[in-house]
């Protein structure tokens, strides 16, 4: 069964364009124009990745990605941001939503197959990953969940696809320092369309996801080297 594709897209040109190359790639491409026609989509089938217009009427994809990350149904679907806004502070604002990357307009068809492939590679990864334990921290690879606190007092942790994988890698190499060229090499596969300052990004949703349950502090910036995972909380 092909991958299913949700294209979120106003303009029909555009739909039209990236969902001809989606059929070319051997993936089923599905149309909304704004964010009802979006959730309805959803609501009769979750896709397998969601490629997110920033600029719809109505609702923002920039809100769209930060209500689909709060979601339990919609949380970890991947998200593609595509966009004409190419700047820096664009860019990670649009990370910063919960999106996992961002295709800047205009795009050609090779660029978007391959950012959705090693999208999906990275997702499927997780999906064979196993369950770890450190801490106050329990990642269910089976499951796919992460959980804080101790047996019998344990709390499911709302986490986005980029955030567990960052996590899962640095809770299976805990107490090793990495640079965040290494981590780009070892959590997204070495892609080349993916910036270091993405690093920074998700590291920090990564410990504001965990800073309710006072466990932001078991990932550490180790000055001038990269960041490293702990057990002991650095307070």
């Amino acid at each position: 069964m092909h991958k299913r594709i949700l294209i979120v897209e106003d303009e029909p040109a555009i739909r039209d364009m990236v969902a001809f190359a989606l059929r070319k790639g051997e993936y089923e491409p599905v149309h909304a124009g704004d964010a009802q026609q979006a959730q309805i989509a959803i609501a009769d089938r979750i896709p397998d990745l969601i490629l997110l217009d920033w600029m719809l009427p109505g609702t923002s994809g920039l809100e769209l990605a930060r209500r689909w990350r709060r979601e339990t149904l919609t949380r970890e679907i991947p998200i593609i941001m595509l966009t004409a806004r190419g700047e820096e502070n664009d860019r990670v604002a649009g990370l910063e939503s919960g999106v996992d990357d961002y295709v800047v307009k205009p795009f050609s068809a090779r660029e978007l197959l391959a950012r959705i492939r090693a999208v999906l590679r990275r997702s499927r990864e997780d999906d064979e990953d196993g369950s770890v334990s450190i801490g106050a921290l329990r990642i269910d690879g089976a499951a796919h969940r992460v959980f804080a606190g101790t047996a019998g007092g344990e709390q499911p942790v709302q986490i986005g696809p980029t955030e567990y994988r960052l996590l899962h890698f640095f809770m299976t190499h805990a107490d090793r320092v990495y640079s965040r060229s290494q981590l780009l090499d070892h959590v997204w596969g070495g892609s080349v369309y993916v910036e270091e300052r993405t690093i920074d990004v998700h590291i920090r949703r990564l410990r504001k996801t965990l800073e309710p349950f006072a466990l932001d502090g078991m990932v550490q910036t180790v000055r001038g080297a990269g960041y490293r995972f702990s057990g002991a909380v650095d307070s």
